[in-house]
């Protein structure tokens, strides 16, 4: 991505798409009051206290289910282009075992050949299940988020329980809120639920449920998200 490039201003913009699709403009309106001035620049406790009241916003104005909806929607996403080897397996077997099979062996390729991981740290990391294919039990799968690459050494010797969740979440607003031992809804991690969410929709071209069971929001040392496949 170019050097102009703001994630701030990016996800705001998804937010309020996803709000006006499954709400119309009046919420999309009333919800993103004050985002205007908001961007990476904005002081993080401004960022914070905007989410907060935005997100209180939403979830009065739509039913929890709705709520989930929308911040599944805003999801950083995996590339689809890098699937399609998957896609293509399993439209040809049907075998759901096979296509988990493919993305983990994906995902333990990134963590020896991208983040050069020493070995030892690899082998805890798969024999905890986390990371991008999960434990696939029958027609779901029980995904644990990898901790934050850029913090994961960090993650992995920190003692302090609050200090560990901080280092934990991928999301900025997340880390920030931790640190400053600000809250947010649980609700709004369904963004990073909805990152598996696309993944296996894309795979299996059909809708796919997403469940948050553990969330390092309400006090766990984790993010874990139960996929609920429709095979």
């Amino acid at each position: 991505m170019s050097g102009s490039f703001d994630f701030e201003i990016y996800w705001l913009d998804k937010f309020a798409r996803c709000i006006e699709q499954e709400a119309g403009a009046g919420v999309r309106e009333a919800v993103m009051a004050g985002s205007e001035s908001l961007s990476d620049a904005s002081p993080r406790a401004e960022v914070i206290a905007w989410s907060q009241a935005a997100l209180a916003r939403l979830l009065d104005r739509v039913d929890e289910a709705a709520g989930r909806r929308i911040l599944t929607g805003c999801a950083c996403q995996y590339g689809k282009e890098e699937l399609q080897d998957i896609r293509a397996v399993y439209e040809a077997t049907g075998d759901l075992g096979q296509a988990h099979a493919l993305l983990q062996e994906r995902f333990e390729t990134l963590l020896v050949e991208t983040l050069q991981l020493e070995s030892s740290l690899v082998d805890e990391i798969v024999g905890r299940g986390w990371g991008l294919a999960g434990i696939l039990e029958g027609d779901t799968i029980l995904a644990t988020k990898i901790p934050k690459s850029g913090f994961l050494v960090e993650y992995m010797n920190e003692t302090d329980p609050a200090q560990k969740r901080a280092y934990y979440c991928h999301c900025p607003r997340v880390r920030d809120a931790l640190r400053t031992g600000q809250q947010l809804p649980v609700t709004y991690c369904y963004c990073g639920a909805g990152y598996y969410q696309a993944i296996w929709q894309e795979i299996l071209q059909r809708p796919v449920e997403v469940e948050v069971q553990e969330s390092v929001l309400q006090g766990d040392d984790v993010c874990t998200i139960a996929i609920h496949l429709p095979v």
